[in-house]
């Protein structure tokens, strides 16, 4: 009984970096925590919720990197390959390095590479895109999609030239910057 209650009282208080992370994260916290357990509806409300959260807090990185790129000089496309991208993955390199340390194989590790790049290139691509599609096969037709786009070449899917069904369109661009900009950070 007595080495428990040393045990008890030998608890180190928090230092002024834990109170400032703690105050830091505090609201997401708060946030999360109406995220309902995976009890509830076969985990159904747990999935549908933390997508949504997923997303609140997409947006609110997406409006943060834009603000910081303002303050910086910066445009858009340069901040989202470089802060926003090393953010989004340090966290899995740390999850990939504890991984292959604790484990002789380095399966998870690799796994876990492998599964984090899946994601951000199928849901991180493939999901605006899609719901871009959707998008502008089911709005009405607008003028402004019609003066730029009747005339473009290369999007004959559309249809002929002037009578263009309005559609998602994407131009191609060259790559060389965001290529220069990615091998200047890596």
């Amino acid at each position: 009984d007595d080495d428990d209650d040393e045990e008890m009282t030998s608890v180190v208080p928090p230092s002024k970096v834990d109170l400032f992370a703690h105050i830091i994260a505090l609201p997401w916290k708060v946030l999360f925590a109406f995220v309902p357990p995976t009890d509830y509806c076969g985990g159904w409300a747990c999935f549908i919720c933390a997508l949504i959260m997923i997303g609140l807090v997409t947006m609110i990185i997406g409006d943060m990197a834009s603000l910081l790129g303002c303050c910086l000089c910066l445009p858009d496309e340069v901040t989202a390959i470089t802060f926003v991208a090393l953010g989004t993955s340090l966290p899995d390199t740390f999850a990939s390095k504890t991984a292959a340390e604790q484990d002789p194989y380095a399966d998870a590790s690799v796994g876990n590479v492998t599964g984090s790049n899946s994601v951000n290139v199928f849901l991180g691509l493939g999901l605006p895109w899609m719901i871009a599609s959707i998008y502008w096969a089911t709005t009405s037709p607008s003028k402004d999609w019609h003066m730029k786009y009747d005339y473009l070449p290369d999007i004959d899917f559309l249809g002929p030239l002037g009578a263009r069904s309005q559609g998602f369109v994407v131009e191609a661009g060259s790559l060389s910057f965001s290529v220069a900009i990615f091998s200047s950070c890596a």
